[in-house]
């Protein structure tokens, strides 16, 4: 689905991503994981085309998008949220999820300005598509409400279901846990889980070890702009160098006996 092969990038001699290859397998849950600082958002803006990188070559689904802007790669079934909220927050929910379907949209657009038959019939799919993806997220009862008036939490479920919008096959989440108590944290990931089994593959970054180790099927670990390793959740769990980067030990033992 995805194949990074020795991406780079540098801020002014800075090295932010170092070096790193990694695949992403169809029908997967892909997580990423690692400090602050590791390069985990660096790495995903170069995925999505926010930033160009300095090196190394990225190719989806066996075609090479490294030059790609984001709008081609959107266009080819790329999708994404953002570590920080991105919401449209004088839109309506409902508009919000409209916006997300842009790349699918196949009227021209005089004849959407002209109100033709086929527009109608667009218009009709997108908000019937739309109110069915809210519901999926479970923010359906807020369809009508301007997003910013939306708790912390229902707004990243509306960030997933924009980008969900636009029919991905690879969906990029970062860190969409944050700032959800445990109860909707638990929800998300049957939610994410629910997903992959409908066929979406995902690349997950995100802080939260529990929620991460319960729904990788594989991860890989950087620290200071390195891949420092890769493998199933009970081998990075147990794997020296990775408690000792970032885990910790304490950690690794929580993490151990949920799994036991």
């Amino acid at each position: 689905m995805l194949t990074v092969e020795t991406l780079s990038r540098t801020f002014t001699g800075l090295i932010a991503v170092d070096d790193v290859s990694f695949a992403v397998t169809p029908n997967t849950i892909h997580s990423l994981i690692g400090p602050n600082g590791a390069g985990k958002t660096t790495l995903f803006n170069m995925i999505s085309g926010l930033l160009p990188p300095s090196g190394g070559t990225i190719a989806f689904q066996g075609g090479d998008i490294t030059a790609l802007p984001p709008h081609r790669r959107a266009r080819l079934g790329l999708g994404r949220t953002f570590q920080n909220l991105r919401v449209f927050g004088e839109m309506t929910v409902l508009e919000n999820v409209l916006t997300g379907m842009h790349p699918r949209l196949g009227v021209a657009w005089p004849l959407a300005v002209l109100r033709s038959p086929a527009a109608r019939a667009e218009e009709r799919a997108g908000l019937a598509k739309a109110q069915a993806l809210l519901a999926k997220v479970g923010i359906a009862d807020h369809a009508r409400r301007p997003a910013a008036d939306l708790a912390y939490g229902d707004q990243r479920r509306l960030e997933i279901a924009r980008a969900l919008a636009s029919d991905p096959a690879l969906l990029l989440l970062d860190e969409p846990a944050a700032g959800m108590n445990p109860t909707e944290t638990a929800a998300l990931g049957d939610l994410l889980l629910e997903l992959r089994q409908e066929g979406l593959t995902i690349l997950l970054v995100e802080h939260d070890m529990g929620f991460v180790m319960r729904l990788s099927d594989r991860l890989t670990v950087l620290n200071f702009g390195r891949k420092i390793a890769e493998g199933g959740p009970a081998e990075i769990r147990d794997d020296p160098t990775v408690i000792e980067a970032y885990l910790g030990t304490k950690v690794a033992r929580k993490l151990a006996g949920a799994a036991a």
